[in-house]
Parts: structure tokens; sequence; C-alpha cells
């Protein structure tokens, strides 16, 4: 008898990429069979995001186009927006089963209910109190894991809902995440990404410190390279940045939520710093580690957001020595603050606040592109390949391009940053062969 097929379209956050993966293992140990998202399936699963209005209209299409695939699949969404809506979600004829994120790991159980009675099932339960936690790490991916440390957010700023949609911060122990992160090693993957919520408040509920863990990855982790992924300002402290800068296996690599240069627009926002902090936090950076990445997030369009206050904003944002900018155009969300708050801007004032501070990034891109050349760095090459050619990134982030040969894939490689494409992407020996 042949096995049944499930296949996982995730959406959203690196955390979801590691939940979904496990899952996934977890579905493969329940005797299914683990197809791409484009094939047809018996079980299509939609791991969804609403972090914003974009992210949760694209889940609702991915619901959608999962049952025109296959008519006869029982498709299951799971995640954040079922989370927080399911009701709306299980409204709509293509959804058969809706699990939010303390239940999602029972996917086997509830298709077992669903095949045995067809009827619909709603199971999302908990409560942004709730203190459940279930591991979790990213597979199938020879170069990188992305290794779950953390989940939840104590921070409720007035535009989100993910502490709504995901609990309180907690985390398991320093002893136990060691033990996880040497299992997803043991797949194969050169690089670790820690990933979480708000990784920095890793180790609240034991009295233990993101610190502690970092030390402890550095110690006794087989990982050949280890990013540490988004982490809020106010808790990345000097140590951290020290301890980062004299490492050999963590990269200088840092994703920084900023959010807004007006330190107006940040208190508006319930953010827990101002901009003399975060300059604080670039300056030991650059001092530490001159040549890092320094990725930045920035919502622009928040409610009262003035033309003085965006302008402000910009100017902060081009005076500082980032690398590049995560821009997102605010976007209203059920149940928080800012649906509150009165000036709303047009979409077409944000649509053209968006466009200017992603042209200001691409800038702040080609210059720290251009900071690195002549610099000899170490690249990941990984698997995908396209039109002939492979992929990899440096220990700062640098994308290298090279033509595609397989002994590359998963091998980390000395390269010297001297030449460019038309688009920017540094290229490694590309003359060697022609293209297969």
């Amino acid at each position: 008898m042949a096995k049944k097929t499930v296949a996982f379209q995730t959406l959203g956050c690196k955390l979801n990429f590691s939940e979904s993966s496990t899952i996934s293992r977890m579905m493969r140990e329940e005797g299914y069979e683990v197809v791409e998202t484009k094939e047809k399936a018996d079980v299509y699963v939609i791991h969804t995001c609403m972090v914003t209005g974009p992210a949760e209209k694209k889940c609702r299409a991915a619901i959608r186009q999962a049952k025109r695939r296959n008519p006869g699949a029982t498709v299951a969404v799971i995640g954040c927006l079922a989370q927080l809506r399911a009701d709306e979600v299980l409204s709509m004829p293509e959804a058969d089963i809706v699990l939010g994120n303390y239940n999602k790991y029972e996917l086997s159980g509830f298709l077992k209910q669903f095949e045995e009675n067809g009827h619909k099932i709603n199971a999302v339960s908990g409560s942004w109190k709730d203190p459940y936690y279930h591991p979790a790490y990213s597979g199938g991916d020879r170069t990188r894991t992305f290794l779950k440390i953390q989940d939840g957010c104590d921070y409720f700023c007035s535009y989100c809902t993910i502490p709504l949609a995901r609990g309180r911060s907690r985390s398991l122990s320093i002893g136990e995440t060691l033990t996880l992160a040497q299992e997803a090693i043991d797949g194969g993957a050169k690089e670790i990404v820690l990933t979480g919520v708000n990784i920095g408040d890793f180790g609240k509920p034991a009295g233990e410190k993101l610190l502690d863990l970092l030390q402890g990855m550095e110690k006794y982790s087989d990982a050949d390279r280890i990013r540490i992924s988004s982490i809020e300002p106010d808790l990345l402290d000097e140590e951290i940045i020290d301890f980062v800068a004299k490492s050999k296996k963590f990269a200088p690599h840092f994703h920084i939520p900023l959010q807004a240069g007006s330190d107006k627009v940040l208190q508006a926002m319930n953010r827990r710093y101002d901009t003399t902090l975060f300059t604080e936090k670039i300056t030991l950076i650059r001092k530490h580690m001159p040549f890092a990445c320094i990725a930045v997030d920035v919502i622009t369009g928040f409610p009262g957001e003035t033309e003085n206050d965006f302008l402000e904003g910009k100017k902060y944002l081009a005076d500082m020595d980032l690398s590049y900018l995560h821009v997102f155009t605010y976007s209203e969300r059920p149940d928080t603050k800012a649906v509150q708050m009165q000036a709303k801007l047009s979409p077409a004032v944000k649509k053209q606040r968006s466009e200017v501070l992603h042209e200001l990034s691409e800038i702040k891109k080609i210059r720290f592109y251009e900071q690195n050349r002549g610099r000899t760095v170490t690249v990941l090459f990984e698997a995908d390949h396209h039109d002939g050619y492979m992929y990899g990134f440096s220990e700062n982030y640098i994308r290298v391009k090279t033509l595609y040969d397989n002994t590359l894939v998963n091998k980390l490689v000395t390269v010297g940053l001297t030449e460019t494409d038309q688009v920017g992407n540094y290229l490694f020996n590309c003359n060697r062969h022609e293209p297969r």
C-alpha cells in the first residue's frame, strides 16, 4: 500500500521554518511521505504568518491554491493566523483542520480524527500565558539549520500581535538546547542560525542568559559557523558583542530591529529604547568588528508619523553605519493598540516612504560590499543553483557567486573579494570552467 503524502508550505519567519521541518520529521515517523508543495499530495499543511496584512493575504491564497492543486486533499492550517483567526480560517471552504501554535505538533492525530468522521476540526487552544514549549530545528538543508532556542515575547509593541499568537517568552535550559543543537548538526549542516521570537530573552524562566548559551555553543557545538538571528537592541549588550568579536565560530553578523529612526515614533510603538541607545550599540559593534554585517528592520508609515518624523528617521538611518535595511510598510493588525491610533497615513504616502527607504537600503548595501572589496573571507556554498551558478555567503553575509560545482556544496571556501558581477554579487573563480 502506497504511503500517504504530505506537503508543507511555510510562510513567515525562520522560526516557522524550523517548526515545519520538525513537524515534517514527525509525520515521516508516522508513515507519511513528505513531498514538495507543488506536487499533488494527500495532505497540505499551510504554516501561517500574520505579522502583516500582506503576509495574511498570502496565507489565505496558499490555502485556496492547495485545494485547487488537489480538490480531494485534506488542508491543515497551522501557526499564527490559525491561532488568532481560527473561526475565520475555518469558514474558508478549503480549510479542513485548523491548529494553533500549541496544537500543531499533534497534526497526525487530528488527521486521523478528520479521516474518521470528515468533520472540520478547530483545535486551537492555549493562551498567551501558556508555558508550553516545543523544541524545533530545520532539516533537509545540508548547509544550514535554523535552531529554535526561544519562543514567545513579553514585549507588547503597539503594532504587533506576536505575543498574542506565540505567548510569553520561554525556552529550554542551556543543557537541553546544546543537546538539540548537536542533534541538528549531526544532520550534516555546517552552520546553525539561532532563531526565536525574542532570543535576547533566552533563559529567562531558568535564570540563565543568552550569553551563557553562546559560550556553551562555542565550547561544545560541532558547528563550523553560528549566526545570531534578530535580537532586540536593549538586549544586545557589550558582553555579547565582545564575545562574538572574539569568537572562532560566531559570525560577525547582527540583525537588529530598530523600527523607527524617530524617538517620537519609537515611543508611540512602545519600543523599549531610543535612538541614543541604538546608536551606542551600533558604535560598539563597529568598534569591535569594523566589517560586521548590520541589518536593521524599519517600519514606515506608522500612524501619526509626520513628514518631519519620516525625514528625521531617514536622516538617522543615512548617518548610521549600517549594511542594509529590511523595510516594512506599516500594516494595521487587529487586537493591537495601534489600531486605535489617529492620523493614519494613506497607502500612497506609505508606499512613497517605503520606496525611499528601499533606495537608501540599496545604497548602504553597495557601500558595505565596496568596503569589503579586497578582503579575504570564508564562504559556505549552498546546493541551490540557477543558470549554471551557485551561491554562498561569507561570515559577514556577503553573497558570493561561482559556477556550479557539486564538490563545493556545504564547503567552507576561502575567497578573495575582488570582482563583482553586474548586480553586485562577488565572483569566485568563475572562469575556471564552463557552466554545466
